[in-house]
Parts: structure tokens; C-alpha cells; sequence
């Protein structure tokens, strides 16, 4: 294509665009929405009580084939982690995020994992990260990329364990982005993730790890009454 028809491609959009206004007002109309960080609808199941919160995503992220264990303090963390890998026969060796919140569960208390931290290795089977929040209307999860939440720990074992805090649960995904907002900065990647990994593409009979995990477990600590 020549730089002419490029150009004259692009100018079409551009006037399209703008709708009739010129290149100040589109502007200001973007920057303006941008700003005003508008609300999507919000569904009515996810206007609840703490309690109903946690009630509705535990059914919601079930629905979709993860499991949900939960427990009332930091400390039974370790023991539920445990509990987890010994029914699933998978092995005690983890790789964790390098987690100032995950630090705070007593790990001495499972002698028997096997803990390193960093970034996820080819060889690691089974990573345990934290969570910036739980969206209760779909069972989601929100991650956010950083130095203490390695991407590649969500992504890359066949088994990902995640601690969530009911203090971290909201109803909506506007919610979920709120309360990022509130943080004051923006991370270069945030993943929303629903269940384990899946594809239905062969056959349209669902497989799941397709493309990440094929086991999402979460350890759900009611540490806010």
C-alpha cells in the first residue's frame, strides 16, 4: 500500500471519528470519559452483604471447575494448602509469589511443602500467589502483574493455588476496578481469570489446561467477619 492510500485510509477514519467535530472537542469528549470513569450496569446479583459475597463467588468459581476451600484465619492457610495437594496426589513442592501478604500465613506449619520463590519454571508444577480481588458475580479472579506477582506463577504449572481475603471481595467488576484506582497506580498487566484454563475448539468437547492451569484452587480466608 503507498503512503497515499495509507494516509487517505486513515484521514477517513479520523473524520469518522470525530463525528462531525473537529480534533479539540473529540479530545476533549475522550479525555472527558476517561476521567469520569463511568459505571457499566451492575448485576443485582452481585448487591450483597460480605457474606453474600463470599457465598455467591464460592458458587460461581465451583460452577466453572475450580475449587474453593475456606477457612477463617492466615494460619490455617498452610494446613488447607496441604490438604489440598495430598487429595489431589500432587507433589508438596511449591513456587510462590515473592508475596508480603502470603508471607503472613505460617508456613512452619507445614514442614512438609517445599516452598521457593519467583517467577514460575518450566519444572514447577504447582505456584500459590495471592489475588488482588475476588468479583463475586462471575467467580473471577483479579490479578495484577508486579515484582511480587510474577504473570508467569498464573499461568504456566498445570496447578495454581490462590489466597484470597473476603476483605479482597467485591461484587463487580467496576468494583474490582475502583478499588485499583484507589491504589494510585496502574500495573502493566492486569488478568481477570474465571476457573481453570479451558478450550472447547477440538470437537467442542471441553478440555481443560488447555492454554494455562488445569487445576484453579482457592483458599478463601474469612478474615473480615
Amino acid at each position: 500500500m503507498s503512503k497515499a492510500s495509507r494516509d487517505a485510509i486513515l484521514n477517513r477514519l479520523r473524520s469518522a471519528a470525530r463525528r462531525g467535530g473537529d480534533d479539540t472537542s473529540a479530545r476533549a469528549t475522550v479525555e472527558g470519559r476517561l476521567k469520569a470513569h463511568a459505571r457499566g450496569t451492575i448485576p443485582a446479583r452481585g448487591k450483597l452483604d460480605r457474606k453474600g459475597l463470599i457465598d455467591l463467588f464460592t458458587e460461581q468459581a465451583t460452577a466453572v471447575d475450580a475449587t474453593v476451600a475456606r477457612v477463617s484465619a492466615l494460619d490455617e492457610v498452610p494446613a488447607a494448602v496441604a490438604d489440598y495437594l495430598r487429595g489431589e496426589n500432587l507433589p508438596t513442592g511449591l513456587r510462590m509469589a515473592p508475596d508480603l501478604k502470603l508471607d503472613a500465613c505460617a508456613w512452619d506449619k507445614a514442614p512438609m511443602l517445599d516452598i521457593s520463590y519467583g517467577k514460575a519454571r518450566p519444572e514447577d508444577q504447582v505456584t500459590v500467589t495471592g489475588a488482588f480481588a475476588g468479583i463475586a458475580e462471575s467467580g473471577t479472579l483479579m490479578l495484577l502483574s508486579g515484582p511480587e506477582s510474577p504473570t508467569t506463577l498464573n499461568f504456566l504449572p498445570d496447578t495454581h493455588i490462590v489466597v484470597l481475603r473476603a476483605s479482597e471481595m467485591v461484587g463487580a467488576y467496576e468494583d474490582a476496578w475502583d478499588r485499583l484506582r484507589t491504589t494510585g497506580r496502574m500495573p502493566r498487566t492486569v488478568n481477570f481469570v474465571t476457573g481453570p484454563s479451558r478450550s472447547g475448539d477440538i470437537e467442542q468437547t471441553l478440555h481443560l489446561g488447555a492454554h494455562g492451569p488445569r487445576r484453579l484452587h482457592v483458599v478463601l480466608v474469612e478474615d473480615d467477619g
